[in-house]
């Protein structure tokens, strides 16, 4: 054969690879309101820049139902695979298995972060045996802790395709996206429930569940979302989160606005997302998991053009208690932060842990206990504000116990803090009304007992909020003196 002949062969096989699932196949998924996989690449990615792999495995199976390579977010390289659902439901065949495995592996070997869209079907029925062949599991599980790993959920996904989503930093899901260990036909023959692939795993389980962090309500808007999440992070645990400096975020400023925000009585509700808009650099910060454990708002953020994890009580939920789903929320936002060295600012204002026989039940104390050991054990720059209380074990997961590590304590003047707030102690005690009185006074004045002990480093006011946090940013960051690594954890997760 001539080189002629040679290379028209090879683009002949690119081209059918290239198609997916044909023409028909890939109107029928666009009419739904859907980009195809290749779409989605070329979306997330800088124009361009996407390097394919794998185009060829499958043979008459294009690419074998998942495009996989490389590219470019805002300059950034990472790894990148689609299931493609218009090529037999996206499912996993051996050969699609390697080249999931090769995604995540070169992943952790390029030190790049990984992000799967998925829409797929599990495992494809072959009749081959996978004998020792590693599953892409193990290399996905590698990734962790290692390179920021995103998942978007684009449309029904199972099984094992699906494993990738909890095993991810961050995940997102878009309306028409649904998550489930097996689909409605098995559902129905294993179990006989008659199940929509919506009301099993779709946006409205699947948030409430913990399992998807972000809804997005179109694909485009799904993978913007993922492009924006990445900009807060290094390219892996081996670097520095980058720094967005300008003249705006490195010049001092007050914050005034905070003095009719928060409001001197503890009992007064104010939405702690006001807070982060006047303390940030710009109101355009990245919230996670809005939709799970509302009672803390997990963000991203910039503060002086450094990107910060910002771990805030929410005043408006259940006046600020922390309950089951919040502390597990905050654990595993506190874990990701700390896993690629992003600052942590903690916003305390709570009454402590969530009392009460249902929040017993839905196991409280573990979960309390499991953010507690994810900030204790950050290694990762760690700032708190006391903003109005903070107590009992609602306190310690908040980074406000001394001796914690933290590079700066900072607190409210008035701030309340202890075992339980001066009401709950003078009924649990039956102290008299004159002792009940006096334990308000002492209440009162709790923040300058603390500060004259060092409880804090500094009592400041409202209007210093930003400018001390920043300050205290800037040394934690001078102390980055040596090549960024990975985390080594040695705490056992309750």
């Amino acid at each position: 054969m001539s080189w002629k002949e040679t290379l028209e062969d090879l683009d002949g096989r690119r081209e059918r690879s290239a198609a997916m699932g044909g023409p028909e196949r890939v109107a029928r998924h666009r009419a739904k309101g859907k980009l195809d996989a290749r779409a989605r690449i070329a979306h997330l990615l800088d124009p361009g820049s996407f390097q394919e792999f794998g185009a060829l495995v499958g043979g008459e199976i294009a690419a074998d139902a998942i495009v996989t390579g490389s590219g470019l977010i805002g300059g950034t390289p990472v790894m990148v695979g689609a299931e493609d659902f218009t090529t037999v439901a996206g499912t996993i065949a051996p050969g699609s298995n390697a080249k999931r495995y090769r995604l995540a592996e070169l992943a952790v070997r390029n030190k790049v972060p990984l992000v799967m869209l998925l829409e797929g079907a599990g495992f494809r029925p072959t009749g081959a045996h996978y004998g020792r062949t590693p599953t892409d599991l193990l290399a996905q599980a590698r990734c962790s802790g290692k390179v920021p790993m995103v998942t978007g959920v684009l449309g029904p996904s199972a099984g094992h395709g699906a494993l990738i989503a909890p095993v991810s930093d961050f995940a997102i899901m878009s309306r028409q996206g649904a998550i489930f260990t097996a689909g409605p036909p098995v559902v129905r023959e294993s179990t006989g429930e008659e199940i929509s692939k919506e009301e099993l795993g779709g946006p409205d389980v699947a948030v409430p569940s913990g399992l998807i962090h972000n809804v997005a309500e179109t694909d485009e808007d799904a993978l913007d979302e993922i492009r924006r999440y990445l900009a807060y992070f290094p390219s892996s645990a081996w670097s520095y989160p980058p720094a967005q400096l300008s003249d705006d975020s490195t010049e001092p400023r007050a914050t005034p606005e905070l003095l009719d925000i928060i409001s001197r009585d503890n009992r007064s509700t104010y939405d702690i997302r006001t807070v982060l808009d006047v303390v940030f650099d710009t109101p355009d910060w990245f919230e996670v998991q809005p939709g799970y454990g509302p009672a803390i708002v997990c963000a991203l953020a910039h503060l002086g053009g450094h990107p910060v994890a910002v771990v805030a009580n929410q005043p408006e939920i259940l006046a600020g208690s922390i309950d089951t789903a919040a502390a597990n929320k905050a654990a595993h936002f506190i874990t990701v932060a700390d896993s690629f060295h992003l600052p942590l600012v903690f916003l305390a204002d709570n009454p402590g842990m969530l009392p009460g026989s249902e929040s017993e039940r839905a196991g409280v104390l573990r979960a309390g206990a499991r953010m507690f050991a994810a900030q204790t054990t950050a290694s990762t720059i760690k700032l708190h504000v006391t903003l109005r209380k903070a107590y009992g074990f609602g306190s310690m997961v908040m980074s406000l116990i001394g001796f914690d590590n933290q590079t700066a304590a900072y607190a409210y003047p008035g701030a309340t803090m202890g075992a339980m707030s001066a009401a709950a102690l003078g009924l649990a005690s039956g102290a008299a009304e004159e002792v009940a009185a006096q334990l308000r006074e002492m209440e009162l004045l709790a923040s300058y007992y603390s500060a004259e002990h060092m409880g804090f480093d500094e009592l400041i006011r409202p209007e210093e909020t930003r400018d001390a946090l920043l300050t205290a940013l800037r040394r934690g960051i001078f102390a980055r003196q040596q090549v960024a690594e990975p985390v080594l954890r040695t705490a056992i997760v309750p």
